[in-house]
């Protein structure tokens, strides 16, 4: 993954946590997980939508 290791990894999350602190970090996290759902459901509607163009191409073009 990107050449990351586990110390590389370890030390990442050290230095957020100094930044931003313990009680912020489930905030962070929470939001995160949030932006990944949205980003999720808009790739998933999207290529939905696209199939389904498709599809009324190839309707369209047997008639």
């Amino acid at each position: 993954m990107f050449g990351i290791g586990m110390p590389e990894l370890i030390i990442i999350l050290v230095i957020i946590l100094i930044i931003f602190g313990a009680g912020k970090l489930p905030e962070i996290g929470g939001a995160i997980g949030k932006g990944i759902r949205n980003f999720k459901k808009s790739v998933g509607e999207t290529t939905e939508e696209l199939e389904n163009q498709k599809d009324s191409k190839k309707i369209e073009e047997k008639k």
